[in-house]
């Protein structure tokens, strides 16, 4: 990663409930190498060729490695701690997703960021749920690699 140009955007409890519409900003530029990827498969199971066996890949529809959609979706709470800071939560906590789509793919070496913007904030037991839209975009590329609805609860 390299540093941030801009500090995350800073909201209260109390602030963030009229936070419905903002706009985030963008996050940092996350490398996204074979160690990464391999690492990944590792903690998942996940050891298709597509994704660890460089030279097999070589010969497949990418000509090289990718990351998994999931090794990119499960950067999106590195993305959202960047872009997002609640002083005075207790805690912050990944709630779900309401939909998730991976319209192409991360080839390794590839760097990747996200965008996100606050689609609702709702009252919930102990805190509040925010609903956030990231879109995690390829760089040199004009087509998203993933497009979530991310749920977390900031909790008192």
């Amino acid at each position: 990663m390299v540093g941030r140009m801009s500090e995350p955007t800073p909201f209260t409890m109390d602030s963030l409930r009229h936070a419905a519409g903002a706009d985030l900003g963008v996050s940092d530029w996350f490398e996204i190498g074979q160690d990464r990827i391999t690492a990944f498969a590792e903690a998942t199971d996940d050891r298709q060729w597509i994704h660890v066996d460089p030279q097999r890949a070589a010969e497949g529809p990418y000509g090289t490695t990718i990351a998994h959609g999931f090794l990119t979706l499960s950067l999106l709470p590195a993305v959202t701690r960047q872009l997002l800071r609640i002083s005075d939560a207790g805690a912050r906590i990944n709630y779900g997703l309401n939909r998730v789509r991976f319209p192409s793919p991360v080839p390794v070496g590839s760097r990747i960021r996200g965008r996100a913007t606050i689609v609702s904030v709702d009252e919930v037991p102990g805190g509040l749920q925010v609903v956030l839209a990231v879109v995690v975009e390829r760089e040199g590329s004009d087509k998203p690699v993933c497009i979530a609805e991310s749920i977390m609860r900031a909790l008192v």
